[in-house]
């Protein structure tokens, strides 16, 4: 991909990481905002997605390591705002005074999260596709204070990854009706977490990300990695997934059992594979946000302006 700025082009072509915005073209500086703001998002909004889960934890160890996990989360945020007010953004605008349904995070933490086996198949899911998601962009990220910031994170999302997964085997070799909420969590939460992923490669319009060296992996190639993960290690457990793994081509590829996409009750928390829908459809589910979006931005927003209410001098 050439552009009208040679020195940039070179930068991109001889793999050299980009340090500062004179650096970059105009292009490149709103795609490499629009992708902090998505991680940026997607980090924030698991905090009280995950807080309001956490409360039911089983002992007081159980509740504090959720705690943990969403303090870490919060920073995560932290550095994507801090990287965007650096590039020119509000950082303050950004988290406090956006609409609802302008925060751009995947549509499933707008399912409330119930209990606490939702909470750690959660972390096993959703932590997972972030883990891919993010691993993907430190590999291959071009820009520089980025890809340093996301040495933390990636060490912190793995323990997040692992407690969901002690979780998941603890609860399944349980068995009985604890096991059989576990398999219920499953089996709403697997397909919104292979919609994480974005469009099929085929629907996609643009590969500007890919062009620019923001990531390095198309949204199916980044869906078959989180299966090749998530699908084995539900299988290990005793829970079923609605995937499968076939050989094509010598290659190992794994395979949805249901229509892509299909229609989901978010109310009821409830899949219809028989009813299967369109990606328009699916858009404009994902840009009318699901039930709880606007009570969890609500925990932070309206924290902060009370506080600044309260303290006009902050």
């Amino acid at each position: 991909m050439a552009t009208a700025n040679a020195a940039f082009d070179l930068l991109l072509k001889k793999g050299d990481l980009i340090e500062s915005v004179s650096e970059m073209t105009p292009e490149y500086l709103r795609e490499l905002k629009h992708t902090l703001v998505v991680s940026g998002d997607t980090e924030l909004i698991s905090a009280p997605a995950y807080y309001l889960a956490a409360k039911r934890a089983p002992s007081i160890n159980a509740f504090m390591t959720g705690i943990s996990i969403i303090q870490d989360e919060l920073a995560h945020a932290h550095i994507a705002y801090h990287i965007l007010e650096e590039l020119g953004e509000d950082q303050e605008k950004l988290i406090f005074t956006r609409d609802p349904k302008a925060f751009r995070y995947p549509y499933a933490f707008d399912v409330p999260l119930d209990t606490w086996t939702e909470l750690v198949v959660a972390n096993a899911m959703y932590d997972q596709a972030g883990f891919c998601l993010l691993g993907d962009i430190h590999e291959h990220c071009s820009y520089g204070p980025w890809k340093r910031g996301l040495n933390k994170v990636m060490l912190e999302e793995n323990f997040h990854l692992r407690n969901g997964q002690t979780w998941c085997k603890r609860i399944s070799k349980a068995g009985g009706a604890a096991k059989d909420e576990l398999q219920a969590a499953v089996d709403w939460m697997f397909p919104l977490t292979v919609e994480w992923f974005g469009l099929p490669d085929e629907l996609k319009q643009h590969s500007t990300q890919l062009d620019y060296h923001l990531k390095g992996k198309t949204n199916d190639q980044l869906r078959q990695w989180w299966m090749s993960l998530v699908v084995p290690f539900m299988e290990e457990i005793g829970i079923k997934v609605p995937a499968h793994k076939e050989t094509k081509d010598g290659e190992d590829v794994f395979v949805l059992d249901y229509p892509f996409p299909s229609t989901f009750d978010a109310e009821n928390k409830r899949w219809d594979f028989n009813d299967p829908c369109t990606w328009d459809d699916v858009l404009v589910r994902w840009r009318g946000r699901g039930p709880r979006n606007s009570e969890m931005v609500a925990m932070f927003q309206e924290e902060f302006h009370k506080f600044r209410t309260a303290h006009p001098q902050a």
